[in-house]
């Protein structure tokens, strides 16, 4: 331990920890900009710098160590001398910044504004000077990039390289002309990036955005010879709630279900019931392939991120892909099918729309066999739980004193295995409880709990006797965790059966399209764990059922339309195929 003084405050702290960490330790919250826990350490942007006492000298206290030679010395975190470099710092970033904040996406939720805002800066161009201007990158179905908002914190750059392990964005040119992009100055669409949106969750300021869609749901809406329903899924309902003053981790599906129909949507339905059909597909997918020697592990395919990068740069374990939709996609294809005809609604007059927790739904819809039947794409709009929020702020809906509803059937049921599929684990928990049914035949007194999977551990492995079967599991969320068990794959190493992949860190929770965090709370809270406890609290107090084939909407759509499991019809309607690719456009 090294005795020091923060702010003349006693504290002993164990070597080799930050001056950030003591400080918070004692109550201090030091700001910062560049720095991600874990992550971005690079100490760049010099917001959190603290002085040495006696000395003068300013440090980055998000990267300086106490060591010994630090005994009895005192750290200052809002001297004149703090404060005033911060401001300054603040205003040389601002003389190079699109102010345009009143217009701009992140205002109000912007690290960058409220530290201008806290530090007492103004627009008052003490720095006035030469200013960049680039072009707004929007080749991508799923984001765009304008560099005129950026800072240059390279807190993407780091996520997409570290965290995701894609790193197709970078520092380009040098000195004042240094910006954020892909090598060589390409399009995003051009790039082999992957569509999970994890750098636009880390950016601080509004360089970094989903695609706005919303304007084609208001345009939808407000059309009397379109029938506009729409799809939530299992994430939204653990975050939405944020926007509106809810405590993290808060379950508010009922008040999500309510809130959609306010806006107009001819119909509500859940996504849960899409992953209930996930799972009876997959899980009789997995199956086959055990039972007929076919290409093992199967690998989940829900993650439309994780497929993409299965594409790009694993091209070789496509067919080791689940050739199964994702839940946003069944639950699509079953609305431009089974209920179409139950209602009588021609499909050509359908919009669908999905509330996503992920911006790759958003490339997602734009594949290739994603045709139910006929010509008509499963979903028509996909928009994130963000893009929600705004419509319900724009629509003047007070979520919180919304009276709770339920979504319309069909469609509208999900069991608890279902809604855990928005956390990491959930999909190989929802599926190896209908597995273990399927090879027993046992439902009544088989397991409902496999909590090994559980938790935001980012690589967990399991083994399962299931009937005098041993199943070897493994469980991977964030795309730098599915590369080691891709390698291990690729190489001949493994023996596993069943792999869950999730290219978001900790599943949809953390997806690309959830509300926004500020960076104080994503460095010292565990977004993932907090919003899957949502999750875990609704499969646990589920009314239907908790295991997916027990659900009475599956069941009722197996005997009406699709026959059973794995059927032709079904693979028509509810199955897709992969292909070795690059660019997303």
């Amino acid at each position: 331990m090294v005795n020091i003084k923060i702010n003349g405050m006693e504290c002993a702290v164990a070597e080799g920890t930050t001056v950030l960490e003591a400080a918070r330790a004692k109550g201090i919250r030091i700001p910062t900009l560049c720095w991600l826990k874990g992550t971005n350490e690079i100490g760049a942007c010099r917001i959190c710098v603290v002085e040495s006492k006696g000395t003068g000298k300013l440090l980055a206290s998000c990267v300086y160590p106490v060591s010994k030679a630090d005994e009895g010395r005192e750290f200052l975190t809002h001297s004149p001398n703090v404060l005033e470099s911060r401001k300054t710092t603040l205003e040389l970033l601002l003389s190079d910044h699109d102010k345009k904040c009143l217009s701009c996406d992140r205002s109000g939720k912007c690290d960058f504004q409220d530290l201008c805002r806290s530090l007492g800066v103004d627009d008052d161009e003490r720095f006035e000077g030469a200013r960049n201007q680039y072009e707004i990158d929007d080749s991508a179905l799923h984001m765009y990039r304008d560099n005129n908002k950026c800072i240059n914190c390279r807190r993407c750059v780091a996520e997409c390289g570290v965290t995701q392990g894609v790193g197709v964005i970078g520092a380009n040119d040098r000195g004042f002309r240094t910006n954020i992009g892909c090598a060589f100055d390409m399009d995003l669409a051009e790039s082999a990036c992957v569509s999970c949106g994890q750098c636009i969750n880390v950016c601080p300021t509004g360089a970094l955005s989903e695609k706005d869609n919303t304007k084609e749901v208001w345009a939808a809406l407000g059309d009397p010879e379109k029938v506009v329903v729409v799809q939530t899924a299992p994430a939204v309902r653990a975050s939405i709630g944020e926007a509106f003053g809810f405590p993290m981790g808060t379950p508010v599906q009922g008040k999500l279900a309510a809130a959609l129909r306010q806006l107009g949507f001819k119909a509500v339905f859940d996504t849960n019931f899409g992953a209930d059909l996930t799972v009876m597909e997959e899980a009789t997918e997995l199956l086959q392939r055990v039972q007929n020697k076919g290409v093992l592990p199967m690998i989940t395919s829900c993650s439309p991120g994780w497929v993409r990068y299965c594409e790009a740069y694993y091209p070789e374990l496509i067919p080791n892909l689940s050739s199964c939709k994702s839940p946003q996609q069944m639950t699509g294809a079953t609305i431009k099918t089974y209920w179409a005809k139950k209602m009588n609604v021609e499909p050509s007059k359908i919009v669908s729309v999905s509330v996503m927790p992920c911006v790759a739904k958003k490339f997602e819809i734009s594949r290739l066999d994603q045709k139910g039947q006929g010509e008509y794409p499963d979903m028509d709009i996909s928009i994130t739980t963000r893009e929600l929020a705004k419509m319900l702020d724009k629509a003047g809906i007070r979520f919180a004193e919304l009276e709770e509803c339920v979504f319309d059937s069909p469609i509208g049921s999900g069991t608890g295995a279902a809604v855990i599929f928005g956390a990491t684990g959930g999909v190989m928990e929802a599926a190896l409880r209908t597995a273990v049914w399927k090879l027993t035949g046992e439902s009544k007194d088989s397991p409902v709990e496999f909590k090994e999977v559980r938790g935001t551990k980012g690589i967990k492995y399991a083994e399962y006797d299931v009937g005098g079967t041993k199943v070897k599991v493994a469980v991977a969320s964030g795309l730098a965790n599915a590369k080691k068990i891709c390698d291990e794959i690729k190489k001949g190493e493994s023996d596993l059966h069943f792999v869950e992949v999730m290219a978001c860190p900790g599943g949809c929770v953390n997806g690309g399209g959830q509300i926004f965090v500020p960076s104080d709370t994503r460095n010292f809270t565990d977004i993932k764990a907090e919003r899957a406890k949502a999750l875990y609290t609704l499969d646990e107090g589920n009314k239907v059922s908790r295991k997916s084939h027990e659900s009475p909407e599956i069941k009722q759509l197996y005997d009406e339309f699709l026959g059973e499991p794995g059927s032709h019809k079904a693979h028509e309607i509810l199955h897709t195929s992969y292909r070795k690719s690059r660019g997303i456009k």
